[in-house]
């Protein structure tokens, strides 16, 4: 990994902390400034409320190859193949079953384990009808980043894969994520570009270079999306992160979190207290005036089934 890519280190825990003498208002990640945008209620539960979700086996084995696509890059190019990606993933596993080993009841027998663990050959497979890792020397991998707004807003998360190149007009940088999940529907494109240029964002205020691309990677539907963004485009992303944050002061100060009924509500894990399905949101935690939207907790490297 290239540690100048990373502005500071990332915190150990989620208090507010200084930073060039800004002082910490919040904390946002491409993942929850997503929930917010698709459904305020859902950021809620997960930031405010901090509910817990069970796992799932699709998040998992999100998890599992994200780490096998991390690793494969450890090895020497003629060996990224896709045969050795696939030997990667039963270690993959078990290294994150010895982390977290309650994971292990997902499965009822070793069978249900198997075909789980086969069901990640497909999508390994789509990653490598997409590109040729042996033609890559990829700078970081799983690139945690951070940056403070004037506004103090800490922006932080992790990038899958930066690539870098020297060229003729300078240092060249693309910003690669994967998707182990489908390529959404047009409604939740601009979501998903959103996300992309928030990481683009931040490596532009980290090492002032604006990414000459933009990949997103959906590696089950074999497909991918591109975006070249510009100066303007990521002045215009930090405009939109900013009428967000202050979305979310404004709920937080209201508390009108609102549900946003659509197709994700089926794989929510808080459908059942949703009021737009019938449920009770529970009270809202007592704060003593701590500005519990300013402890959203350190991004994990692979958040959901993406």
């Amino acid at each position: 990994m290239n540690p100048s890519v990373v502005e500071v280190p990332a915190p150990g825990g989620d208090a507010p902390h200084p930073a060039g003498g800004v002082r910490i208002v919040g904390s946002l990640s491409p993942s929850r400034a997503g929930d917010f945008m698709n459904c305020p209620l859902r950021y809620r539960f997960r930031v405010i409320d901090r509910l817990p979700e069970p796992p799932s086996s699709a998040a998992v084995r999100g998890t599992v190859v994200h780490t096998v696509l991390e690793r494969l890059f450890d090895h020497p190019p003629p060996e990224r193949t896709i045969a050795l990606a696939e030997a990667l993933v039963e270690p993959a596993w078990r290294d994150l079953l010895g982390r977290e080993p309650e994971l292990a009841q997902l499965f009822a027998d070793d069978d249900e384990r198997g075909a789980w663990l086969e069901s990640a050959r497909p999508l390994l497979a789509g990653y490598f009808s997409l590109e040729d890792p042996a033609r890559l020397a990829p700078s970081a991998r799983e690139l945690y980043v951070e940056h403070v707004l004037a506004s103090g807003v800490r922006l932080r998360g992790y990038i899958d894969r930066l690539d870098e190149a020297s060229t003729d007009d300078g240092v060249a940088l693309r910003v690669v994520d994967y998707k182990t999940g489908r390529a959404p529907g047009q409604a939740f494109e601009g979501s998903a570009l959103f996300q992309m240029k928030f990481y683009a964002y931040l490596v532009w205020r980290i090492r002032g270079v604006v990414p000459r691309e933009l990949r997103l990677y959906y590696l089950a539907d074999r497909t991918w999306l591109r975006v070249v963004p510009d100066e303007a485009d990521l002045r215009a992303t930090e405009r939109k992160i900013d009428a967000l944050w202050s979305a979310i002061s404004r709920a937080r100060r209201t508390g009108d979190w609102r549900a946003t009924p659509s197709r994700l509500c089926d794989w929510c894990d808080h459908k059942i207290r949703c009021p737009a399905f019938g449920g009770t949101p529970p009270p809202l935690p007592v704060t003593d005036g701590v500005d519990v939207a300013a402890t959203d907790s350190v991004p994990a490297v692979c958040e959901a089934e993406g």
